[in-house]
């Protein structure tokens, strides 16, 4: 019985990326040990392999947005049906177009921002500098 409310990432698409790029760096331990070019490029393109196919299992379903799940979802072969409309703070969901835009803040106005007095702890205390003419 787990201790925590979190699933961290056990899903078809993270055990699947893991195992290709494991191979990937196996690959490119193995052209380090042998002075192998071939072995040197084929290992980290592998691992990218990995990469760009966890991707993929994760837009199809197979990866979860992270943070709490409720319990019967958090078996590694349970998919997803929320892929579709992407993962609100995913960023590969929003690299492929999915997923909540983030809302811009508006840029603050020109001029000098009030600054509440250090300690004060008052909401409405007055700005630091207030009623003095920099000018």
């Amino acid at each position: 019985m787990s201790a925590h409310p979190y699933d961290h990432g056990h899903t078809v698409a993270g055990w699947t990326g893991f195992a290709i790029a494991g191979v990937g760096t196996a690959v490119l331990g193995l052209g380090v040990c042998t002075v192998s070019g071939p072995l040197l490029v084929g290992g980290p393109l592998i691992a990218l392999a990995g990469l760009l196919v966890t991707w993929v299992l994760h837009l199809a379903g197979w990866g979860k947005p992270s943070g709490p799940r409720p319990r019967e979802q958090w078996g590694w072969r349970v998919r997803d049906l929320t892929a579709r409309q992407g993962h609100a703070e995913c960023l590969g969901c929003r690299l492929a177009g999915r997923g909540r835009a983030r809302r811009r803040e508006p840029a603050p106005a020109a001029g000098r921002v009030p600054v509440p007095a250090p300690g004060s702890g008052a909401e409405g205390a007055d700005p630091v500098g207030a009623g003095q003419s920099g000018r």
